[in-house]
């Protein structure tokens, strides 16, 4: 029986308490690696207002605070927010948002959106309002960072299926490209019950993201292809990292 994937997958799955089990073991030294790298780059004045857009459990907004900069954060997910929180101070702010809603407006000198934590919607409206929404909470001459999977190298080395073993319970993953979505399917049982969700990710090109921002008057400045800041190659970098100003 073909899998029917919810549009909303998101609004659920990111909130569910297997999702944080199945990817419980993400890299924070790399995340801190990363940040450290961008802001050698972006060199960000010390009263720089930054923002950090769908931000999870905020490990990317942690080690921004933790270079001395006034931060805040959002998520869809409640949970991830809670936990989040736990990490709050006078400079460090964490909200339950959606990122086709602005947060605040014309309020931030620094955006980033990271870690693929973008084209979810199945309605391509929804990824332009995004854009939209992130250039309305700018301020003008701010710059925007956009970190997402390199599509090209993902769906040549696309792994159709893997099982993975945490906390006692077996997740058996399988992948496809299915209507321009990389779409994984994550199946699971735990206390006798089964369970079954999918992520899908619209496969955005580089030339899909600079319509999105032509679109909301942002100028994409320079491209790298991987978090130590190396050049963008289409076929063999493994993201796709966009500097975009307003």
């Amino acid at each position: 029986m073909q899998k029917v994937i919810d549009k909303d997958w998101f609004s659920t799955w990111f909130d569910s308490p297997y999702y944080h089990i199945l990817y419980k073991n993400r890299d924070f030294n790399e995340a801190e690696n990363f940040i450290n790298q961008l802001f050698e780059y972006l060199k960000p004045a010390n009263n720089t207002n930054i923002i950090d857009i769908a931000c999870g459990k905020g490990r990317h907004a942690i080690q921004m605070n933790k270079l001395g900069f006034t931060v805040d954060a959002f998520d869809l997910s409640e949970n991830s927010i809670v936990e989040a929180k736990q990490s709050e101070n006078d400079q460090l702010h964490f909200y339950v948002n959606d990122i086709r809603e602005p947060l605040k407006t014309n309020a931030y000198d620094l955006a980033f959106n990271l870690f693929t934590s973008f084209g979810y919607f199945s309605d391509e409206q929804d990824n332009y309002q995004a854009i939209k929404a992130i250039a309305d909470s700018m301020k003008t001459e701010g710059t925007f960072v956009m970190d997402f999977m390199n599509v090209n190298k993902v769906i040549a080395n696309l792994v159709l299926s893997e099982e993975k073993i945490i906390d006692g319970i077996t997740f058996k993953i399988t992948r496809e490209v299915k209507d321009n979505f990389i779409v994984k399917h994550i199946n699971f049982s735990d206390n006798g019950n089964d369970y079954h969700f999918s992520e899908s990710v619209k496969a955005i090109t580089l030339n899909d993201f600079k319509a999105y921002f032509k679109s909301a008057s942002l100028n994409l400045i320079t491209t790298f292809g991987n978090y130590n800041l190396d050049p963008f190659d289409v076929n063999t970098s493994d993201r796709l990292i966009m500097i975009v100003k307003k």
